[in-house]
């Protein structure tokens, strides 16, 4: 089989940069001066480079220059070809070192707004270089979008079918019974047991969170009656609960914000208690499969403990609310 034999190029890189200089500056001094190269040099680069294309790109006399009617817009592609160029040393960088370009890492919902204001400023005193761009969305749509290549990670909780991913576990997160000023449940000293709850009404999320399918499993192993009405947030929900509305299920993640917002009685349950497990997770066939451990190891460490217990993934489950 004969091999086709590509013609080089007629022109370089840098003549096309020496090119916009000109164009840039209305000057082959000011060119040469930015361009950091002999006068005579440039000019003899730019003059092969019209030579190569056939077409004159610059009026030039002893007073000034000026670029061409046919010229301007080859020069508005050689600016675009030089963006390209430099889109290409960047995707060349970003390879040998993922942690010093761009990442675009999705989060759910029931994480994004207590976890990312927790981690923001550890992952930047890490990877200084590196620009994060979060997407909030819920469990399937992220899933579908790292599948298609559209998101390098994402940030979740792995009880949701995720199909066949590389996974980080960041941190286990258990769930506590939330409940309103005065309710029984609310005032009982010690963990909660799932028969306590048994015909409590409960306030759950709207499907198409997975946090209401784990929820949910507990729930019905518990035989509580789910309310008709489905929150869209754990705030929502929070403050649903504050209001008498009935009881739920909050991560242990959610609780420092939401009882700041809202009046509630917090009890751990009893083992085995309910719990959901945060991780980073990326296609399998990832390139950037060891940076991104290294990440997910960063969001570990710096991942927010309870008041009065230590960081990390393995802590006691929540203290009883004092009576």
């Amino acid at each position: 089989m004969a091999i086709t034999r590509l013609p080089p190029h007629p022109f370089s890189l840098r003549q096309l940069q020496y090119a916009i200089a000109v164009a840039d500056t209305l000057s082959f001094r000011r060119a040469a001066e930015r361009c950091r190269v002999a006068q005579p040099s440039l000019s003899t680069q730019v003059a092969q480079l019209e030579s190569a294309l056939g077409v004159r790109l610059f009026e030039r006399d002893r007073r000034r220059v000026l670029v061409t009617g046919a010229g301007r817009p080859l020069l508005e592609l050689m600016r675009r070809l030089l963006l390209q160029a430099d889109d290409l040393q960047e995707a060349a960088r970003q390879a040998g070192d993922p942690l010093a370009g761009a990442l675009r890492v999705g989060v759910i919902p029931t994480i994004s707004p207590y976890l990312l204001p927790a981690i923001a400023p550890a992952l930047r005193d890490a990877y200084p270089a590196l620009r994060l761009t979060w997407l909030e969305d819920r469990t399937a749509e992220l899933v579908r979008s790292l599948h298609a290549g559209t998101l390098d990670a994402a940030l979740l909780a792995v009880e949701a079918e995720l199909g066949d991913v590389e996974v980080a576990p960041v941190a286990r997160d258990a769930f506590v019974l939330a409940t309103p000023p005065g309710h029984p449940l609310g005032a009982a000293r010690g963990p909660a047991s799932a028969a306590e709850l048994r015909d409590a009404s409960v306030l759950l999320l709207e499907d198409g969170h997975c946090l209401r399918e784990q929820a949910l499993a507990f729930c019905s192993r518990a035989r509580t009656r789910e309310l008709e009405y489905r929150a869209t947030s754990l705030s929502t929900l929070a403050q649903m609960v504050a209001g008498g509305a009935g009881v739920t299920l909050l991560p242990e993640l959610a609780v420092p914000t939401e009882t700041r917002r809202a009046d509630l009685r917090l009890r751990p349950f009893a083992d085995p208690a309910p719990f959901r497990t945060i991780a980073l997770v990326w296609r399998r066939s990832s390139p950037i499969a060891e940076a991104l451990r290294r990440l997910a190891g960063t969001v570990k460490t710096a991942y927010p403990a309870p008041a009065g217990r230590p960081a990390g993934p393995e802590r006691q489950r929540p203290r009883a609310p004092r009576a």
